[in-house]
């Protein structure tokens, strides 16, 4: 069986996204093909996400920024934004089948003392971890149940 390919969608596709990505591969990557881009890339992916995932074990140190446009060419099963104005922008990709909207606070916008923004960066993932955690669970029973 082919893995289904998933896209996660944000404005700049340097945080949550990226989060996202990292968490869903680490659970679900045997079955999903797991990518993130943006609306409008950064350009970079924000050092404090790739710290707050390596305090989890999970390395986004050789990620990029990515515009969506592309994966236009690319058949992609599932699209997830995790940000507003994504969802917004997003297109329609070849072979879509399920397109899913949970916004996360951006942690990038967090304000005050650096470990008051790291603490931002660690509530964005523990949310971002439950919810792509949970979705990782159900598209392996519902893979299970249709083998």
């Amino acid at each position: 069986m082919s893995k289904k390919r998933v896209l996660i969608l944000c404005t700049g596709n340097s945080c949550r996204s990226h989060m996202a990505e990292g968490i869903l591969r680490a659970a679900g990557g045997d079955l999903l093909e797991v990518h993130s881009a943006g609306s409008n890339p950064a350009g970079y992916v924000h050092p404090k996400a790739i710290e707050v995932l390596k305090e989890i074990g999970i390395d986004l140190s050789d990620h990029t920024s990515k515009h969506m446009n592309d994966f236009l060419d690319r058949d992609i099963h599932t699209v997830i934004t995790v940000c507003g104005n994504a969802d917004q922008a997003c297109p329609v990709y070849p072979g879509q089948v399920n397109r899913y909207h949970w916004g996360f606070f951006d942690p990038a916008k967090a304000e005050g003392s650096d470990e008051e923004i790291m603490e931002s960066f660690r509530s964005t993932r523990d949310q971002i971890k439950l919810v792509f955690e949970a979705y990782a669970s159900g598209f392996r029973e519902g893979t299970a149940s249709h083998a």
